[in-house]
């Protein structure tokens, strides 16, 4: 299992500039990616095309960009242009958001969720080829062909949590990216739906993306606590909440790593075992919490892996 981190999480309030160094810090530390949120602010991939200028090896993943508002064209040609800048190291990750989001804030139809995503892989998929693409579905009708030299098709995972929509990623996608799915999820849910969908449409075994909090700490309870009001707005979210539900959890600290180091990285070992390929660490400051301790400690296993 491949270990990354995440760059910023909803509500950071770090500059342009500084999420680029942590983008090369990240690298320096050994992480095998970095990953940023597409939410109300920075432009992920214009952030990583920035990144990419000042970093070599780490891969650079977007967790995830919301399709509705930005066409599938657009995106296509965002995305080509960011592994083209990059080498190559760019993951597309994109979602469909919230229904409280498009619908309320951006005055979209949420109507439809699994037909949309269903549509919009297709058309983006060949989109990326830089082929010509001729669609007509019951919600997009393009006829187009994105053209970006020597840009290659990056990869591309989908904030998948219920079943239908796993099952049309593994047909559609390269893989999946979660948030708010804890281990029995990820184990009895997730993987297995995917993996099967995958198998069936004659695909390879799909990439199983998992973000997670993590908090190193002796006072479990204390940081359970702050953990539990940090991503309170998750278990109120329906698809988060469903999420959560299938896993059997209650609250968002149920699906956190905490702990002192030992039970880290055994945690950490039982989400490579479930079948995770790569594990996205959401840095939670908890009470008695050692912030340069759980970097050191993530850093020295970004770079002996995790099995």
């Amino acid at each position: 299992m491949r270990l990354g981190i995440m760059l910023s999480m909803p509500g950071d309030t770090t500059t342009v500039a500084g999420l680029v160094e942590r983008a090369r810090q990240a690298e320096a530390d050994g992480f095998a990616s970095a990953w940023l949120p597409q939410v109300m602010g920075v432009d992920a991939l214009t952030v990583l095309a920035l990144a990419g200028a000042q970093t070599s090896r780490i891969h650079l993943g977007t967790a995830v960009v919301p399709t509705y508002p930005r066409h599938p064209s657009v995106l296509a040609g965002q995305a080509l242009t960011v592994n083209a800048a990059t080498g190559g190291r760019l993951t597309l990750g994109i979602g469909l958001s919230h229904k409280v989001v498009i619908e309320n804030a951006l005055g979209l139809d949420y109507s439809k969720p699994v037909p949309h995503m269903r549509e919009y892989l297709t058309v983006l998929n060949g989109l990326l080829t830089g082929e010509p693409v001729n669609f007509d579905g019951d919600l997009y009708r393009v006829h187009v062909q994105v053209n970006v030299p020597q840009a290659t098709k990056p990869p591309v995972v989908v904030a998948a949590l219920g079943p239908a929509m796993l099952k049309l990623c593994g047909r559609l996608a390269d893989g999946t990216i979660t948030w708010m799915g804890g281990l029995p999820y990820l184990r009895d849910v997730a993987v297995p739906i995917i993996s099967a969908s995958a198998a069936e449409a004659g695909r390879p075994t799909p990439r199983i993306v998992a973000m997670v909090p993590i908090c190193l700490t002796d006072d479990v309870a204390a940081a359970r606590e702050t953990l539990n009001k940090t991503y309170r707005m998750y278990g109120q979210l329906p698809s988060y909440r469903a999420a959560l539900d299938r896993g059997g959890a209650e609250n968002p600290a149920d699906v956190a790593i905490i702990g002192n180091a030992d039970q880290v990285v055994e945690q950490l070992h039982e989400y490579a075992r479930a079948g995770v390929t790569d594990l996205s660490v959401a840095l939670t400051p908890g009470p008695g919490g050692n912030a340069e301790a759980t970097s050191e400690l993530l850093s020295r296993l970004a770079r002996e892996g995790i099995s």
